[in-house]
């Protein structure tokens, strides 16, 4: 067997056990993926049905990746018959086979955040509550919380501790908004993502047969990213295996992060009790980083308490030690960052897609997205609107999903008057009361103005039936025709194309909206051929992909060679060649959101051991002793992270920065042997350096030059703009200007006499 030579010899023995529980504890770098695919192909080379094996993912990147590995490894044949996905995407196939059990229809709706922060207003405002108090992201999140530990709406009202809280804090109404939006969400056939998991968990306790006859399918289970689950996640794999405890979790307790949306480190932790003849291994050597960054992480999260002790080392060269870089304020740490990453870019001739800058909160990437674009860099913030959240794209999907599902109350307020067809405010409202009166869906009534009346006047009760019956026909073929054949029909019968299209000579804007939608159309297509022979690929199969994406899945071509921008969370998963972690200031990171117990900063520690160890080759991390918080400068003290980095792997630095802008020019010191005391006072200046231009005279090796001395093509530097050429000398006298192109700040022309320019070589 070939393909297992490659595999050290820790990886190999957890490849080759196959049967009963075990858990792999995966390092940062150490290979993790590989285990889990070399494991899988492994188990289907040794005779295992493939359609017995469940392998579940957190996203559809990774569960991609790990197919096309087995695909190479066993054959298209084999693999494509495994179940392997997110925990999302898998359950939501279950539920569509069993939806009718628990009242829903199969085709129903999967609602993203903005569907579900549309109706939870609608809500709201329906009870006649203060929509300050009740903030629709605010309520979703406890909805969630309830959902994802397994609380109905029924069991939420009824629990007197859950109860007070809401009395505490002055929101006595949500446990009747929970009833009233999961009621609203079964009335349009939809689900959220937390009942993708909670529904899941409803039909298997509820339902014997559908239990017993997906264990006895799920022989053999492997979960990815062990440490992510949340209590539905975990009770439904633990229902699964429970027959044959063929389950093979991997994960790192060190890279646990999730907890705010309701992930539980005990899950891995515990795992030695839920399986107590259990065989554990461990994957400690990383590929990824250098030894100075994989030590200075091992000396950061050993301080945590909760945690399964484990050794990463690594072969790989020692590298640049961490630089730990002190700013004066947060522009100037913006400025200073995008300096190096140009100084670095052109000195070793990489890409932009090696490097990445990571924060602690999107709010930090304003300073590094202006001191980036000044540079003409380019870049891409993750978490930023995806493609499939732009209006236009929202729009056309609408009616996709109304073609599968016409009761999505979501989707069709949203194109019931778009493109225009003289249906008001009021007219909408009107429905939305009488579906509600009625309870049924707004489609029934369009549907049926003689069995559900509605104060309409004739000519919008028309227009309304035209819309319905026009919805019934794209209903109608959702199932028949190919996914782009419907799609394209879709788009130009709805008048989507017409209306987009006439906006075109409107501007660059319109232009771009028309042009995304060819591009959603071409990604139908390609959907639609990537098929087998013998499969008929639907609309409805392309909107279960699309509502199943995550920001990760939504990357274009384009956007490859571009540095990166993402919160440390978004980044797991990721590695780049440079990073640069950024605004390690106490109340920052760690956040003073959650210092109340040692279990929440612990979980701030293990963010930090991540963010470190996404780094190959080198690590910068930075503060301000500055910062602006609501237009007011704050002080700001270092991080009491960077004090727990062993010092043999650190390096400071000072950046300065003339004020008033310009280039960032920094100066190495000696690496001090602690942090220790250190960190509340300013870090030591380079010794005889006491100005700006006197760190330039010292970088320079240079002369100063009297305007006399100037000629075209001569090098210089000066103190705000760096090094030069001169392109040009006008004027005599007092008068004497030079054009000088710099390579960071274009052409500028200045007054020699006023200058101070320095003759390099």
């Amino acid at each position: 067997m070939d393909y297992l030579d490659g595999l050290n010899a820790s990886q190999r023995v957890a490849v080759e056990h196959i049967d009963g529980p075990m858990m792999v504890i995966a390092g940062a770098g150490s290979g993790k993926t590989r285990v889990l695919t070399f494991r899988i192909a492994h188990m289907i080379n040794l005779g295992v049905d493939p359609f017995n094996i469940l392998a579940l993912t957190f996203t559809n990147k990774a569960a991609r990746e790990m197919n096309e590995r087995i695909h190479q490894i066993v054959g298209s044949s084999e693999s494509r018959n495994l179940t392997m996905g997110t925990f999302h995407s898998v359950f939501s196939r279950i539920l569509r086979y069993n939806a009718e059990r628990i009242g829903y229809p199969t085709n129903f709706t999967i609602y993203d955040t903005q569907d579900s922060k549309s109706l939870m207003k609608d809500i709201v405002k329906e009870l006649n509550l203060d929509d300050k108090t009740y903030k629709p992201s605010m309520v979703l999140g406890r909805i969630s919380a309830a959902k994802n530990n397994l609380i109905s709406a029924e069991a939420y009202a009824e629990n007197p501790e859950i109860q007070l809280e809401d009395t505490q804090s002055r929101r006595p109404e949500m446990a009747r908004i929970y009833k009233a939006y999961v009621n609203r969400c079964q009335k349009a056939g939809a689900m959220d993502f937390d009942d993708l998991l909670f529904q899941t968990n409803v039909l298997l306790r509820d339902f014997p047969d559908v239990l017993q006859y997906y264990q006895h399918k799920f022989r053999y289970i492997l979960v990815d990213e062990y440490q992510d689950t949340n209590y539905a996640q975990y009770l439904i794999v633990k229902k699964l295996a429970a027959v044959f405890e063929n389950i093979c979790v991997v994960g790192d307790d060190a890279q646990s992060i999730y907890s705010f949306r309701g992930a539980n480190i005990q899950n891995i932790l515990n795992f030695k009790k839920d399986y107590p003849d259990f065989k554990l291994f461990k994957l400690e050597q990383n590929y990824r980083s250098t030894k100075s960054i994989v030590e200075a992480a091992n000396s950061v999260i050993a301080r945590n308490q909760d945690q399964i002790k484990k050794e990463v080392w690594t072969e790989n060269e020692l590298g640049k030690p961490i630089t730990i870089l002190r700013t004066l304020t947060d522009n100037e740490e913006g400025k200073t960052i995008a300096n190096r990453i140009f100084d670095i870019k052109q000195a070793e001739g990489l890409d932009y897609k090696d490097f990445a800058i990571l924060y602690r909160t999107n709010k930090q990437s304003r300073s590094f997205e202006e001191a980036l674009r000044k540079l003409n860099m380019p870049y891409k913030i993750y978490g930023g609107i995806s493609f499939y959240q732009r209006k236009e794209i929202k729009d056309l999907l609408s009616y996709f999903r109304l073609a599968a599902n016409p009761r999505d109350e979501e989707a069709l307020k949203r194109v019931i008057n778009y493109p225009k067809r003289g249906i008001g405010k009021t007219s909408i409202e009107n429905i939305v009361i009488a579906a509600n009166q009625y309870d049924v869906s707004i489609f029934d009534v369009i549907g049926n103005f003689a069995q559900y009346p509605v104060a309409l006047n004739s000519t919008t009760k028309q227009k309304l039936t035209e819309f319905a019956t026009m919805i019934r026909s794209f209903n109608a073929e959702i199932d028949k025709k190919p996914a782009y054949e419907l799609a394209h029909h879709i788009a130009k019968s709805s008048g989507v194309l017409k209306e987009l299209h006439s906006e075109k000579d409107k501007g660059p804007e319109e232009v771009e909206r028309y042009q995304n939608i060819e591009e959603l159309l071409s990604g139908v297509q390609a959907f639609s051929e990537n098929n087998r022979e013998d499969e008929l690929k639907t609309l409805s199969d392309f909107m279960i992909d699309v509502a199943l994406l995550t920001d990760a899945d939504n990357d274009k071509e384009e956007d490859k060679n571009k540095i990166s921008m993402m919160t440390i969370h978004s980044s797991k998963g990721l590695e780049f060649p440079h990073v640069f972690l950024v605004g390690l200031e106490e109340n920052l990171f760690p956040s003073q959101m959650v210092l109340n117990s040692r279990s929440e900063l612990e979980e701030e520690r293990r963010l930090f051991y991540v963010a470190i160890t996404r780094a190959e080759k080198t690590c910068t991390i930075s503060y301000a002793v500055s910062r602006f918080v609501w237009g007011n400068l704050n002080t700001s003290e270092p991080s009491r992270f960077l004090s727990e980095i062993n010092s043999d792997f650190v390096q400071q630095e000072n950046a300065y920065q003339e004020r008033g802008g310009g280039r960032s020019l920094s100066s190495n010191f000696n690496r001090t042997p602690s942090f220790s005391g250190g960190l509340n006072r300013p870090l030591g200046s380079p010794r005889g350096l006491t100005s700006l231009s006197q760190v330039s005279k010292s970088a320079s090796s240079g002369q100063a030059a009297s305007t006399l001395d100037l000629k075209v093509g001569y090098n210089v530097i000066h103190e705000r703009f760096g090094k030069g050429k001169i392109i040009e000398i006008s004027g005599t006298g007092d008068d004497k200007k030079a054009t000088i192109f710099f390579p960071k700040e274009g052409s500028k022309t200045l007054l020699l006499r006023f200058a101070k320019l320095e003759v390099v070589e």
